[in-house]
């Protein structure tokens, strides 16, 4: 059964069938969120699950015959996003503190990709995670982001040239 399919039975409050799009999604977003949260696990399962909150809060919301994937991951950049709100907020309040780096350093290479993931711009960042590691189309990631292929192929190529540098000056 089809994506698009198990959303409008969903839609019809068919909420079962939500488990079934929830194992189909859960492990790409939680990687894509995992890359966003600065390898932070709880957080970015605590925004897999509001993903899914909101996909059977705004149901109703779905049109039959529009792409499902692309649908949910407009939701899962919304909650992105508000995420990154509340994690400002909360570095507002913490401002006047400082982890000791000597606890947070991971010597290995993955976490030196991760970092260098961290230091691309926001838009170079999010096409490249959505390409690369959520495998997503360029056609998808340009609806997804309300902008052409061509934007997205050159943000990609960028990201990957950016990607290199930031590396090789971590590493």
């Amino acid at each position: 059964m089809t994506d698009e399919s198990l959303m409008v039975l969903v839609k019809n409050d068919d909420l079962e069938k939500a488990s079934i799009l929830y194992q189909r999604y859960k492990k790409k977003l939680y990687h894509f969120y995992l890359f966003r949260n600065c390898n932070d696990q709880e957080a970015s399962e605590d925004c897999v699950q509001q993903v899914f909150y909101r996909m059977i809060k705004y149901r109703k919301s779905y049109i039959e015959g529009n792409n499902f994937g692309i649908w949910i991951y407009k939701i899962a950049q919304n909650v992105l996003y508000q995420d990154l709100k509340n994690q400002a907020k909360m570095n507002s309040i913490q401002n006047g503190f400082r982890i000791n780096e000597m606890y947070t350093a991971e010597p290995d290479e993955y976490s030196t990709i991760r970092q260098a993931i961290q230091l691309l711009p926001e838009p170079y960042r999010e096409v490249l995670i959505m390409s690369k590691f959520m495998e997503l189309k360029y056609e998808e990631i340009a609806q997804i982001s309300n902008c052409s292929v061509g934007v997205i192929k050159t943000r990609v190529f960028r990201a990957i040239s950016q990607l290199k540098e930031k590396y090789n000056s971590i590493a």
